[in-house]
């Protein structure tokens, strides 16, 4: 066999994904209605930066992530496909777009992210926060869960999202931290620790997500986990890591079902109120349990309430 035929067979063999991690792909008139409505309001989403493997399931439920500050990040994260070209300025407007579009939507729950943008001072802190606020005045009591970068470790960026009152506040450790400089070369363990720490303090119900087969042991997944709940964070979410292309960073396996069970028992046993754990689980993907756990919570019931009482009292 000639060498360029090892090479391919090798390469067909890193996209050869076993039969749990296949997805069937729906496009009915919902997820067009999604799409049209992302368009229409000039929107970014992470279902399609990142090619999550679940937007024709989120789509088809009237479901998106929106991501906000562009689609070009100032990072290079090895393990994620958004566009790593020069950045462009915040767009102003962008808060009260994504309000009309999720008014529009006539949803109950959002979920926004954005890229990491490196190149401004407050890492767009002020403008998630404005966006936050725009989306719960639009549509009172929704559930907005938010997905931050780390803002280059800012207190003060952390606690102008927090004040904006999200349901949910997500960062994502993404990795444990042995793999650091292989996978997240520009972010920090600890600093992304301290973001999460930063957010429970200031009474958010804050939310990591692992992304796992990218070389980490049990050992360190559980020590990670630890970490995590030494912090306060209360939702854990743990998925396969999927290669978007030939360029980013290799699976070095594929976790079976089963092996995700064990790993979402041990999350429960360590103490955290929700965890989804499957090979498919992405952090933005919707679970209808997190948010029965989020609406029972008398901290996210006061904040939509407050809200409403803002308003009236503006008006």
């Amino acid at each position: 066999m000639s060498s360029k035929s090892t090479t391919s067979t090798r390469e067909e063999s890193v996209f050869t994904k076993p039969a749990w991690i296949r997805v069937r792909v729906a496009e009915g008139t919902a997820y067009h209605e999604t799409l049209n409505r992302l368009r229409t309001h000039h929107l970014h989403t992470v279902c399609e930066e990142a090619l999550c493997p679940n937007r024709s399931h989120c789509w088809s439920h009237g479901r998106a992530t929106i991501l906000i500050l562009g689609d070009r990040c100032t990072r290079r994260c090895r393990f994620c496909h958004v566009d790593k070209r020069d950045v462009p300025p915040p767009d102003p407007s962008e808060p009260t777009r994504v309000a009309a579009a999720v008014q529009a939507s006539a949803l109950r729950e959002v979920v926004l992210t954005s890229v990491t943008r490196d190149d401004l001072p407050d890492g767009g802190a002020a403008l998630w926060a404005e966006t936050v606020r725009r989306v719960r005045e639009a549509v009172p009591g929704i559930l907005v869960e938010v997905l931050v970068p780390d803002f280059g470790g800012q207190a003060t960026a952390v606690q102008l999202v927090c004040a904006s009152q999200p349901a949910v506040f997500g960062h994502n450790l993404e990795t444990v931290p042995r793999l650091y400089p292989e996978v997240r070369p520009e972010a920090v363990y600890a600093r992304s620790l301290e973001v999460l720490r930063l957010a429970a303090a200031a009474g958010r119900i804050t939310k990591t997500s692992l992304m796992l087969g990218m070389g980490e042991t049990r050992d360190e997944i559980e020590a990670t986990l630890r970490d995590a709940r030494a912090v306060g964070v209360r939702i854990l979410y743990a998925g396969q890591y999927l290669q978007p292309t030939r360029a980013h960073l290799p699976v070095a396996r594929y976790l079976p079902p089963t092996e995700f069970e064990e790993i979402g028992a041990c999350a429960r046993q360590l103490g955290f109120d929700f965890v989804a754990s499957a090979p498919l689980v992405r952090s933005s993907y919707h679970e209808d349990g997190q948010s029965v756990f989020v609406e029972q919570s008398a901290g996210w019931r006061a904040a939509a309430d407050q809200v409403v009482l803002h308003k009236v009292t503006r008006a």
